[in-house]
């Protein structure tokens, strides 16, 4: 399948992480589907950038994303946010919807409580540095032996800082009056197992932001599991589901 005819499927990841979580993913999630992760500032080959914190400092961010969709409005895409990028990925809907910009066919969250109920990690933005240690240490968010002063405190924590506040401010907004709510699309919502920070019935929450299908599904692993192969599979498989029904709307099957 060519590249102008496959489902576009957009990715943002959780607090503190670059993109590499995505890296592998056009080839697990198989054939008709091309990946585009967003990489936010101050990580990777933008860490000397300016970090985000909020909605709109995000949006303009996000231009070229908003361009790309105004500019193929006949192609199918995907939104896929884990954890922080959950939020992510409704902000992108709602700005789609208010815009009037094609709507995506699917809107996928992973590891992220609604905006409407309390969330652990963006609840604890503001924390002073050593409770906020704690708090990720007990949800196994922090790498063995991290020590303040250390490597990864210097490069990682800052950003993490900010991510978590960009969530917290998120997932207000998105509970604002301003806002539009639910959005006119399927929902999938993910869940690993293992994950002690948001089980099902957390994920069940979610129902509530889609006046469309609601499908909720749990994979192997735990608050992390998006490194795994599960999840893009699963999106692959969903991709191409989108991809028949958008032939089947289009006519672009008959005669084959």
């Amino acid at each position: 399948m060519g590249d102008r005819q496959a489902v576009r499927l957009h990715c943002f990841a959780h607090a503190g992480a670059g993109v590499s979580s995505f890296y592998r993913w056009d080839k697990l999630a198989g054939s008709g589907v091309k990946t585009t992760s967003w990489l936010l500032p101050g990580r990777d080959e933008r860490r000397r950038e300016i970090r985000l914190t909020g909605r709109e400092e995000l949006l303009a961010d996000l231009k070229p994303l908003f361009e790309q969709i105004a500019d193929e409005p006949g192609t199918p895409y995907i939104l896929y946010g884990h954890s922080l990028g959950a939020t992510v990925a409704l902000t992108v809907a709602h700005v789609a919807l208010e815009q009037g910009l094609p709507m995506p066919a699917l809107l996928a969250v992973g590891a992220s409580p609604p905006p409407d109920t309390p969330a652990v990690f963006a609840d604890s933005a503001e924390l002073p540095e050593a409770e906020l240690l704690r708090v990720l240490d007990r949800f196994d968010a922090l790498p063995p032996g991290v020590q303040p002063g250390d490597i990864w405190f210097r490069s990682v924590f800052p950003v993490l800082r900010a991510d978590l506040r960009l969530a917290r401010n998120l997932r207000a907004a998105a509970i604002g009056p301003a806002t539009p709510g639910p959005v006119p699309v399927p929902l999938l919502a993910v869940t690993g197992h293992e994950d002690p920070l948001v089980g099902a019935e957390a994920a069940e929450g979610w129902r509530r932001w889609t006046t469309g299908r609601f499908v909720q599904r749990t994979v192997p692993g735990d608050h992390f599991f998006v490194r795994g192969g599960e999840l893009p599979r699963m999106l692959g498989r969903a991709a191409r589901i989108v991809q028949r029904g958008h032939r089947d709307q289009t006519g672009q099957g008959e005669g084959r």
